[in-house]
């Protein structure tokens, strides 16, 4: 059922928003940064209504898992009883590396 569980940006990924960020303030491109940002975020809404929309994370292979690929980025989050946590947003050839929670 749509809206039963809260979409919540853990610390690393919010890490991971900044250094995209600072990565095109460096670029001289601040405005780009801002947008890339605004687009994964929005990006992360439909969550609310289909939780199961993103694959399984291939190196993981937990169903809990999963990632929304918009290319570059990688957005992988894990599925809770009550929040969906957006866990990481990295470029999409980068392989990913989680601790065992």
């Amino acid at each position: 059922m749509p809206g039963n569980r809260k979409i919540e940006f853990a610390d690393s990924a919010i890490v991971d928003l900044d250094e995209l960020y600072a990565w095109y303030v460096e670029q001289q491109s601040p405005e780009t940064g801002k947008r890339l940002i605004a687009e994964i975020v929005a990006k992360t809404s439909q969550l609310d209504s289909f939780p199961q929309s993103g694959r399984i994370v291939p190196e993981l292979g937990r169903a809990n898992v999963r990632e929304i690929i918009y290319p570059p980025f990688r957005i992988v989050y894990r599925l809770d009883k009550d929040a969906i946590w957006i866990v990481r947003i990295w470029r999409s050839e980068r392989l990913l590396n989680m601790p065992e929670n």
